[in-house]
């Protein structure tokens, strides 16, 4: 989406170029006017948004929070893009829950994942709910979240552990968790609408822009190696088409349903643009449970290159809310 890269520059360069032309005239009012020309924008999310791993960027809080945003998150990514249209407050947080964002005070892990890796700092104090940092002002709230509430994590630990003693045949994990599945996507959806409603009653004048998850297992799981942790380890073929076909999809349309159900609400859709850079795909934009260059824990979460693609999206979905063609 280069247009989109080349649109984000000249409104950029209209924007400085404009308040510099006020400045001989209006010098005493020139930072109301450019305070009033900005726009409000929220990020909420969980560790898809904050970005987390090292392939994702550096942690740039300083005093760390525990939340790991990174600096090629996508949040970041569109706040060096959009220049001085928006002032960007962003909240997400790894591990955050739709209760998380909602209602839920939250302690975030850092980078405290046993038996993966230790963190120093652990624990963190606790943060807000993140809709606290919505308001009245707020113009433009985005949220990716969904993967903790149904519990993703737990589910790919699972898949990981059955599939060693499986010989890489059959189907295990959707053996063992099947039947629970329904059940937490219905959770999900529930939660999703609570939460857009309060986000709405918060910010009743704001776009929310729902946005969804990637593609994280390829269509043709051929593709991914039996036990090579820099995609699923040993988690089976069959396994990973049940993982794609009744967890991971049927998420992405429960967040889009919910999202279709309110008038200012709209779906960033990063499903399809990132259908030929699965964990699996040499081109990968997702990393599996190592990370590629480094053998350093990923547990399936995008990289750099795939905040890049959720910028783009994202970005164009931000402007088209405020109008900005």
């Amino acid at each position: 989406m280069a247009s989109v890269r080349t649109r984000l520059a000249v409104l950029g360069c209209a924007v400085a170029l404009a308040a510099g032309a006020q400045v001989p005239a209006q010098l005493a009012d020139a930072p109301q006017a450019a305070a009033a020309a900005r726009h409000q924008w929220v990020a909420l999310g969980d560790s898809y948004t904050a970005g987390v791993i090292g392939a994702a960027g550096d942690t740039f809080e300083v005093p760390r929070d525990g939340c790991e945003r990174t600096d090629q998150s996508y949040p970041q990514v569109i706040d060096r893009d959009l220049g001085s249209l928006f002032d960007l407050i962003n909240v997400s947080c790894a591990a955050a829950t739709i209760e998380n964002v909602t209602f839920r005070a939250q302690e975030p892990i850092g980078r405290h994942l046993p038996p993966f890796s230790e963190d120093p700092d652990y624990p963190f104090p606790a943060v807000p709910p993140q809709s606290e940092a919505v308001g009245p002002g707020t113009d433009v709230v985005t949220v990716g979240v969904g993967g903790n509430t149904l519990g993703f994590d737990g589910i790919l630990r699972t898949c990981l552990e059955l599939g060693a003693g499986s010989g890489g045949v059959g189907t295990p994990c959707r053996d063992d968790l099947a039947d629970d599945i329904p059940g937490r996507l219905t959770k999900v959806g529930k939660e999703y609408d609570e939460m857009l409603a309060v986000l709405h009653e918060r910010a009743p004048h704001a776009k929310v822009l729902a946005v969804g998850h990637p593609t994280v297992i390829p269509k043709d799981t051929s593709k991914c190696r039996y036990n090579d942790l820099q995609q699923f380890g040993p988690i089976t073929q069959g396994d990973l088409d049940w993982l794609r076909q009744d967890v991971l999809e049927p998420l992405n349309k429960v967040i889009e349903k919910s999202a279709g159900t309110q008038d200012a609400v709209g779906f960033v859709n990063l499903y399809d643009s990132s259908r030929n850079h699965s964990v699996c795909d040499s081109g990968k934009w997702v990393e599996g449970i190592l990370t590629s260059d480094s053998h350093q824990p990923a547990l399936v979460h995008p990289n750099a290159r795939g905040h890049r693609n959720a910028a783009d999206h994202v970005a164009a979905a931000i402007l088209n809310s405020i109008g900005v063609d």
